[in-house]
């Protein structure tokens, strides 16, 4: 189903305004470019710049802060490589409503679905709650600064972002509070495939709240954000590579 011209106009404006807004524009604006996961060069391209080095030089800060009309072009390069590749994360991003973007690192939907194991893998993770689940599937993953939703989202927006997870794992980073995100699962009516605690662990009342759940909890040992965004893009392109080779095989199948 085509991603709406409304859903693209809203997230439009909230790109634009969080780079116009930002005192660091250069890496909002590398934070929205690899969240689309668009290279600089090919970016540079379909904005038809002169040179492939100004994404470069704005995201690393020896150039000023870019004006409304190259935001503008910047964004809707964006959102026209995504549409082209099917408007799978406008369509994912928007269905967070009105949650506000900096609470979100980084989402994905994989092109096929993946076991809760290969996903634990890619993670460097534990399974302290719910092993025998272990072999649910999931359909991609989100991760949620933890701090930044506390004091951004409401209650009913925090629970939204349950919902918009119901077939995906969850991860929750910079954590403060073990018991905050288990807690939150239990009073959501729609659950997450897999609920994730990157770096700090759950403590023992979380890990009791997610088993009355059955939802595996995950603990992940990845060593910092980087890393592990870095392995579960890696998990994500693997998906479609393996896709694209099914299609090629089978013409039949809808990419």
């Amino acid at each position: 189903m085509p991603t709406s011209s409304s859903a693209r106009e809203t997230l439009a404006r909230r790109i634009a305004g969080e780079i116009i807004l930002s005192s660091k524009p250069g890496v909002t604006m590398k934070k929205w470019r690899q969240l689309f996961g668009v290279s600089q060069m090919y970016l540079s391209d379909r904005m038809l710049l002169s040179s492939s080095t100004v994404i470069s030089d704005y995201e690393s800060g020896r150039r000023k802060s870019p004006g409304t009309r190259f935001v503008r072009r910047f964004v809707k390069a964006l959102l026209t490589i995504d549409q082209e590749r099917g408007g799978h994360f406008t369509k994912e991003f928007v269905s967070l409503t009105r949650s506000p973007s900096m609470a979100l690192m980084d989402i994905r939907e994989f092109s096929l679905p993946v076991s809760v194991e290969r996903f634990r893998k890619a993670i460097d993770g534990k399974v302290i709650a719910s092993p025998e689940k272990i072999e649910r599937k999931i359909l991609g993953y989100m991760i949620i600064d933890t701090q930044k939703a506390m004091e951004t989202l409401s209650g009913l927006e925090f629970l939204q972002i349950f919902g918009a997870s119901a077939e995906k794992a969850l991860i929750f980073t910079n954590i403060e509070h073990p018991l905050f995100p288990a807690a939150a699962l239990r009073f959501s009516t729609l659950k997450p495939q897999v609920l994730v605690f990157h770096g700090t662990p759950p403590n023992e009342l979380a890990v009791k709240l997610a088993a009355y759940d059955g939802t595996p909890l995950i603990h992940s040992e990845a060593p910092d954000i980087a890393h592990l965004i870095k392995s579960l893009r890696k998990l994500y392109r693997m998906t479609l590579r393996i896709k694209l080779k099914l299609v090629k095989m089978h013409p039949k199948i809808r990419a």
